[in-house]
């Protein structure tokens, strides 16, 4: 039986969510924009789901709106500032996740006056909430804040609710990516400063392809995608009625969860790194293991014979570990983020270990003695 320790990547569906998209699938098969029968029950499976996601964030039911994931919904906040509010400075790191870095690349590269800027990083991978606050003075460009909350590879988290009243103090929008939050965290929008933030289901045991946007009402924007009046007008095209449902459902067994899910992964990521400690000494961890996000550990070995094929060998022994961004992966380029914070000469060895509730000590155990064999090989 495999052994799966890449739950940033993607997550196992949980089976009240299977059951609950299934039963979508059998019974509700119309489309959410006719006014017969079957598309009322889906518009209403539709807008229940919303309900369900703006309960546990906070936020009012018309914040909310739909989108195929993640990065749909990080390109959505980005672009639409952009255009809609007539936002000319984007400050971000070097360490957000390719959909970000990506999306303001592009931003740069189309909008002749537009000004990016990429905070300082420490060590650890946080970025230099001093420096944050020294370019918000500068009142000249209407400024967009993007950070976000956990980094996908590292787990390094910025203080949401602080970022949130430093860019309120000085009247910039702020969006952080929460794709690696959403679920193991609480966010209340309704008492911090946030205009845009960000959530993919399969992140938190739901199905891929489904995401949303949280916009805050005060932020007028324009749809994202023209053809139709769905997501009140926001973004075009027929719903994933069962997709929604799906995450609406994951979510709120995540949040209803959240506690007991929360003590049980941080006891594994603990587990996991006080045996290596114990056992492996030359083996330190990226980004701050102990404040940072509890679902995972970024490991960091010395580059040897042994560790050439790691991540290969361990597939091989049945374990699904990864180097970094599952988004990336298939490139041979390494780890944008562990490149921003070490360098280009850094050539240490970077392994990703993520949790969910549904693992185990045995697992881990299992884990240290394919890890033992590995770097024993040819010693």
């Amino acid at each position: 039986m495999r052994i799966y320790f890449d739950n940033a990547a993607s997550t196992p569906l949980d089976p009240q969510v299977i059951a609950a998209m299934t039963e979508v699938m059998h019974t509700h098969h119309g489309n959410p924009s006719s006014i017969h029968a079957e598309g009322r029950q889906a518009r209403t499976l539709i807008e229940q789901s919303r309900r369900t996601v703006a309960k546990h964030l906070k936020a009012s039911i018309g914040e909310v709106f739909f989108t195929s994931g993640g990065t749909e919904a990080n390109n959505m906040a980005l672009k639409n500032a952009v255009r809609d509010l007539g936002v000319r400075r984007v400050i971000s790191s070097a360490t957000e996740h390719h959909c970000v870095l990506h999306s303001v690349q592009a931003l740069d590269r189309h909008t002749d006056d537009l000004e990016v800027i990429y905070l300082q990083l420490d060590g650890r991978g946080y970025p230099d909430i001093d420096q944050l606050k020294e370019l918000l003075a500068d009142p000249s460009k209407t400024t967009l804040v993007s950070l976000m909350h956990a980094n996908n590879e590292i787990g390094t988290m910025i203080d949401l609710a602080r970022v949130g009243a430093i860019c309120q103090e000085y009247g910039a929008y702020f969006h952080s990516d929460t794709t690696q939050t959403m679920g193991y965290y609480p966010i209340d929008v309704a008492t911090n400063y946030i205009s845009f933030l960000t959530g993919s289901a399969h992140k938190f045991h739901g199905p891929k392809g489904v995401g949303f946007i949280y916009i805050n009402g005060d932020n007028m924007i324009s749809p994202y995608l023209d053809g139709g009046a769905q997501e009140r007008n926001m973004r075009a095209g027929t719903e994933n009625t069962y997709g929604i449902v799906g995450l609406a459902k994951a979510l709120d067994l995540a949040y209803t969860e959240q506690d007991s899910r929360r003590a049980y992964i941080r006891h594994l990521q603990q587990y996991l790194k006080a045996s290596i400690e114990a056992e492996f000494p030359a083996i330190t961890f990226n980004g701050d293991p102990d404040k940072g996000h509890y679902k995972l550990l970024n490991l960091r070995l010395p580059a040897s014979p042994q560790t050439d094929l790691l991540l290969f060998n361990m597939d091989i022994a049945g374990i699904s570990v990864s180097g970094g961004s599952a988004c990336s992966s298939g490139t041979d380029t390494g780890s944008h983020v562990l490149r921003a914070i070490h360098g280009d000469t850094d050539n240490a060895v970077n392994m990703r270990v993520s949790f969910s509730h549904f693992n185990t000590e045995a697992e881990i155990d299992r884990f240290l003695e394919v890890l033992r064999a590995i770097l024993r090989k040819g010693q």
